[in-house]
């Protein structure tokens, strides 16, 4: 499957991603019932990314040649925005990883007592975010303001609906659990990253509403939609995190 320019076509791809998507996460949901290999989690988990990565933030366009000559072009200007952004991006995700990486070394091969249908829940919300955002974003890059603008509202409440069921419910469900009342690192663990995740995806949410407001207002077209493009890739980002936050939370090791 090769990356497409015609709209049809993009939205097409942009659902077989999803579909793609949807069915690995129905996977690795059954091998943790089933087998809980960490092996094969990890395996989906990477292919998962890989698409979203690829197909969701377009990471190709980094190579594409800008045929606009002159730095004060917008074609220029939007090549040097978008090396910085995945550089931005880069950084972030040290943090993500440091913190991938303490929930293993303090846990090990065990996971804290969490509810494996919310956690599936507010996992396939996220998906279905990024979902939207896609075709938002397509929208845009083929002159269709209304499309964009209900893609990227979409986006924007599903966002708020996994802010309020990690926050809202789970962190609520957690205290009820006497692992975390006693404050050991497995409490430690889960907060900081869920926490640190719901931050990003509320930040996310902020800034789609100012591209969503400004969409409004007819200031992006399909020449000139840099700012779309920016606040999609860093949604799908978040989305990217989630897909190994998920499987180290709610499905790897045994319980504690």
């Amino acid at each position: 499957m090769t990356h497409t320019q015609d709209k049809s076509s993009a939205l097409a791809q942009g659902l077989t991603v999803f579909i793609f998507l949807a069915v690995l996460t129905a996977l690795e949901f059954g091998i943790a019932l089933l087998v809980n290999s960490v092996v094969l989690l990890a395996l989906v988990a990477l292919v998962k990314a890989g698409l979203v990565v690829y197909y969701y933030m377009r990471i190709y366009k980094l190579n594409q040649e800008e045929h606009e000559e002159g730095r004060d072009s917008y074609a220029y200007k939007t090549g040097t925005s978008r090396l910085g952004l995945w550089l931005f991006l880069l950084s972030d995700s040290f943090v993500f990883g440091g913190l991938l990486i303490s929930r293993f070394n303090l846990l090990g091969l065990t996971r804290p007592h969490l509810n494996q249908f919310l956690g599936l829940a507010v996992t396939s919300v996220l998906l279905i975010s990024s979902f939207f955002m896609n075709r938002a974003e397509t929208s845009i890059a083929h002159g269709d303001q209304k499309g964009f603008l209900n893609g990227t509202l979409i986006t924007m409440i599903l966002g708020v609906f996994f802010v309020a069921g990690v926050v809202g419910l789970e962190w609520q469900l957690a205290q009820v659990e006497q692992i975390f009342a006693s404050g050991d690192s497995a409490g430690a663990i889960f907060y900081m990253m869920t926490g640190m995740h719901a931050f990003h995806v509320l930040t996310g949410v902020i800034l789609l509403f100012t591209v969503w407001n400004k969409g409004r207002k007819g200031l992006y077209s399909a020449g000139k939609h840099w700012g779309v493009e920016a606040a999609t890739v860093y949604w799908h980002f978040v989305d990217v995190v989630w897909i190994f936050f998920y499987p180290a939370l709610y499905l790897i090791g045994a319980l504690r």
